[in-house]
């Protein structure tokens, strides 16, 4: 009797068959306009082309980044679009050129892309990369999707795909460039978490901050970067990792990643920075950003030692500037910005996949809440409301 094939693999290999080459029509949750409800659509999702992997979504997270774009940035530019670039899901099929995946592959979307081959991606000190999407459209902004390569229309529109990924759909295309492959056995409704939030955080505070062991380290803002940064100090070796939220109902969850201190700074009448500073003798050994605020980012730097501080950036915003006095750097502090935790992320995200099924690595205890694709608003209401760590969506069942 021959090797066993399992019908996973039979189902998936099948609907490529009879899918590949055609224009597929499903579900996605569309964002019309800034701060409008999102609404669910049937859509168009054209075949890839050259060096693109369409993909059936099986699970996407809503990240903050996400609600930031549909809510609070400054710019009405970049609609209509699909969001979400946080997801899982099984490579339905591929376009001319693609090798290195194959239909039925376990895969998560990337927003940073690793060629392998241009100036940034051959250097040891960065993950950027010039085939990432946003280094493809001149004279664009950042915080508008990708109209140059779009493969979703709805009702006669390009959809612009948020990042270059759109997981907010059943399905998607995306540049192999920016694919991870993971293993046949992880669980897509865990895995779509490293493809933003833990990965960020967990990877600012080990390869952009590089924590020491037993050094003291500050965290800034408990969302799921937040969690996630703290869970990377810990990992780390720090001895001292203090929590900074105004929302006490995280620290509980701080704890559980490693957190050794929680401070609300509205129970205190002092600066934060200062309170951080009559805390450890002068200031943290290393803090870590990940709200978005350039007032936090201000404070998080100021809360380090002078002489070898360091403060890592992690949250994103562009409607600020942000600013502080030239003596806290002169005065030896060093002031850094992480992108998606400094990891080079075709190669690195499979390697945190394969911590999390080795149980090195925590994700399940980032999942607050799980909802069917139709209740996305609800999902961005939990997350404005403080009540969520992660969301997960699930598009598909038996995965």
């Amino acid at each position: 009797m021959g090797p066993q094939i399992s019908p996973q693999i039979i189902g998936s290999t099948f609907a490529a068959m009879t899918t590949a080459g055609k224009v597929i029509r499903c579900k996605a949750a569309v964002a019309w306009g800034l701060s409008q409800p999102l609404v669910m659509e049937e859509i168009e999702v054209a075949p890839p082309k050259e060096r693109e992997v369409r993909i059936k979504i099986v699970a996407t997270a809503v990240c903050h980044t996400d609600l930031y774009f549909l809510r609070e940035k400054s710019s009405s530019e970049g609609f209509p679009a699909v969001l979400g670039h946080e997801g899982a899901g099984i490579v339905e099929s591929v376009g001319p050129g693609v090798s290195r995946l194959k239909a039925g592959d376990r895969v998560i979307p990337l927003f940073v892309s690793q060629c392998g081959e241009c100036r940034f991606c051959l250097h040891p000190e960065t993950n950027h990369c010039n085939m990432n999407w946003s280094s493809q459209r001149p004279g664009k902004r950042y915080d508008v999707g990708s109209d140059t390569t779009s493969r979703m229309k709805c009702k006669g529109q390009t959809l612009l795909q948020f990042m270059g990924t759109s997981t907010f759909s059943e399905y998607t295309v995306v540049n192999e460039t920016a694919v991870a492959k993971i293993p046949d056995s992880a669980p897509l409704d865990k895995m779509c978490l490293l493809g933003c939030g833990v990965s960020t955080g967990y990877g600012a505070a080990i390869n952009t901050a590089k924590v020491k062991p037993g050094s003291s380290c500050a965290v800034f803002g408990l969302g799921a970067v937040g969690l996630a940064a703290v869970m990377g100090c810990k990992a780390a070796g720090a001895t001292r990792i203090i929590a900074v939220d105004i929302n006490e109902v995280k620290f509980e969850k701080a704890k559980l990643f490693g957190a050794t201190e929680f401070i609300n700074p509205r129970d205190h009448s002092k600066p934060i920075q200062q309170v951080l500073a009559g805390m450890t003798d002068g200031g943290v050994d290393f803090s870590l950003e990940c709200t978005g605020n350039v007032d936090v980012m201000r404070s998080a730097l100021e809360s380090c030692v002078k002489g070898w501080g360091v403060s890592v950036v992690v949250g994103y915003t562009d409607t600020h500037d942000v600013c502080t006095r030239p003596l806290q750097l002169l005065s030896g502090r060093t002031w850094k910005g992480s992108l998606f935790g400094g990891y080079k992320s075709v190669e690195s995200v499979p390697k945190l996949a394969d911590d999390y099924m080795a149980n090195k690595l925590k994700l399940d205890e980032f999942v607050s809440h799980t909802l069917p694709l139709d209740s996305i608003n609800e999902a961005f209401d939990l997350l404005v409301q403080g009540k969520s760590i992660r969301t997960v969506l699930k598009l598909s069942t038996g995965h």
